[in-house]
């Protein structure tokens, strides 16, 4: 407290000193965290940090976008179409939408066991084709649905673990420039403005820095995992569609 008090009356005592262009106290806090290597080091860290979340933000909402309209193309072809083979053809061009995806695995599987049913003795007129177990073709929407979701999901994670590692980091560097503003003191003996608050300015930077890194990687992290959950509701109400298309035709 004794020390917090002293900072306090130096900087009371010294404030016309804070007429100093903003240009040359800027380039006096960078000329400070040059000379710093711990400094540079966390900061180094959290700008890798915030680049590769950046870059997942950006390449996510980009590839949720595209998703999310082919999908919307995708549910209206297949409400359209009469035939399952109808719809199986516009999937290659649709491979972004994670619902064309549920559907190819469950037309797969419907298709292996219609196609086991169908077969017939010579001489034996042919059967009307019927599932053989529908938990079946529930079972590779659900394999279908887990591998969908794991894509979409791809990535996210590191913007939850920018949120909740960067502020430490930055805090990091702080603490550490602090302790070396203090050992600075300790050997000038002297607790005047000019010795004192540059090297806390400087260790603040890294703070600041943490926080730009955390904050937009929690807001876009919820963002994301709200717009991946809706997703998750579209493809399980059309798995349900699929099923109940698929019962009332061929069983």
């Amino acid at each position: 407290m004794r020390t917090l008090g002293a900072l306090a009356l130096a900087l009371h005592s010294q404030s016309p000193t804070l007429d100093t262009p903003p240009a040359a106290q800027a380039s006096d806090i960078l000329a400070i965290i040059r000379h710093d290597y711990a400094v540079l080091v966390v900061l180094f860290i959290l700008l890798m940090f915030s680049a590769a979340s950046w870059g997942i933000i950006i390449y996510k909402k980009r590839l949720f976008r595209r998703a999310s309209m082919q999908s919307a193309q995708f549910l209206d072809v297949f409400r359209r179409s009469s035939r399952f083979s109808e719809v199986q053809a516009v999937c290659g061009g649709l491979s972004m939408s994670p619902l064309a995806g549920v559907f190819q695995a469950g037309y797969t599987e419907l298709n292996a066991q219609l196609r086991g049913a169908g077969d017939s003795k010579p001489g034996v007129p042919p059967t009307r084709p019927t599932l053989k177990s529908l938990e079946a073709v529930d079972r590779a929407l659900l394999r279908a649905t887990t591998t969908e979701v794991a894509k979409l999901e791809h990535r996210i994670a590191f913007l939850a673990t920018t949120a909740s590692i960067t502020p430490y980091i930055g805090l990091f560097g702080t603490v550490w420039g602090i302790m070396t503003s203090f050992i600075g003191i300790a050997g000038t003996g002297s607790t005047s403005l000019s010795v004192v608050a540059p090297g806390i300015a400087g260790a603040l930077v890294t703070t600041a820095a943490g926080l730009a890194a955390a904050i937009p990687a929690v807001f876009f992290y919820n963002d994301l995992t709200s717009r991946v959950k809706g997703f998750v509701a579209a493809i399980e109400d059309f798995s349900m569609e699929f099923l109940n298309i698929s019962e009332r035709n061929f069983t």
